[in-house]
């Protein structure tokens, strides 16, 4: 469609002008902010909730028959992806397990404790559908600092680890993502869950990259305005147009530390997971199932 067009136009004349005068950031985005323009595509889009479900269905399916089980999330922002997942448990035809929940965020910039605060409302909704609960909120200012010792992991839990949008930042900081699958490695986890862009966007030459992004959210902007069939909230439509925004001008403009936006494609993360020691896992075929009937809606 035109307008999504002439908006990714936009975008990306924005992005070149910021490359041309070095016109970059300050400062990264508040990431309190980046979690409201998330939340936004969260509700615009199908993406990330589809993403959610097949994420959750492939931890669901690695803790059949287990009696207490822990999720340590590399991306817990609005915790949106855990409540399907605790209702699920508390149907387990051989009851729920004991939940734990590791929740891991940057620290706040506004004094406020806000991984306690979605931790609290994921408590709620735990007594509700009775599922026995316990979570902690664990600040980090990047994954790379994290260790398996820091975590508290329990010699009788079975341990998914789960990751959305996250692991590509990691790409900029020299041996950042080792360090990181080293020590998921270390956690000894029953599965790893990752969810990424499907993207071309990590080349060193600055036209290729161009030529792949452009290609990338044009049809991106393409499925916003589809999206408008929907009865989608326009203010919803706004911010998630502003939320790709910001990641094409990262793309764009920034180059070393500062591009955070380095999409790579599927073959690339099997390839890395692979050299960590990481084996891939087929989806169930029930999970499977679903997600075909998800795709079809």
């Amino acid at each position: 469609p035109a307008g999504a067009m002439r908006k990714v136009a936009t975008y990306f004349a924005e992005g070149l002008a910021r490359r041309i005068y070095r016109l970059y950031p300050d400062k990264p985005l508040d990431t309190s902010f980046s979690d409201i323009l998330q939340m936004h595509f969260y509700e615009t889009c199908p993406y990330l909730k589809f993403a959610h479900f097949t994420a959750n269905q492939a931890i669901l399916e690695a803790f059949e028959g287990k009696k207490r089980v822990h999720v340590i999330d590399f991306s817990m922002k609005q915790g949106m992806q855990w409540p399907a997942l605790m209702q699920a448990l508390a149907l387990r035809p051989e009851g729920a397990p004991s939940f734990r929940l590791t929740g891991i965020g940057p620290p706040s910039t506004d004094n406020t404790d806000h991984l306690h605060e979605v931790g609290w409302k994921l408590a709620q909704l735990a007594e509700t559908i009775h599922v026995e609960f316990e979570y902690r909120g664990f600040v980090a200012n990047s994954l790379a600092d994290l260790d398996a010792s820091m975590l508290e992991l329990r010699e009788a839990e079975s341990v998914a680890v789960n990751s959305v949008f996250e692991l590509h930042g990691l790409l900029a900081r020299p041996g950042g993502i080792e360090r990181v699958l080293s020590a998921v490695k270390d956690m000894k986890p029953e599965i790893v869950t990752i969810v990424e862009q499907e993207a071309n966007h990590n080349g060193p030459v600055f036209l290729d990259r161009f030529t792949e992004s452009l290609h990338y959210y044009s049809t991106l902007f393409d499925s916003l305005e589809g999206c408008g069939a929907s009865p989608v909230n326009s203010q919803d439509k706004l911010m998630s147009e502003v939320y790709l925004g910001q990641q094409i001008c990262n793309v764009v403009a920034c180059e070393g530390a500062e591009r955070l936006e380095r999409h790579e494609t599927l073959a690339q993360w099997r390839a890395r997971l692979g050299s960590a020691g990481f084996d891939p896992v087929n989806l169930g075929s029930n999970a499977f199932k679903q997600a075909s009937m998800l795709l079809a809606l």
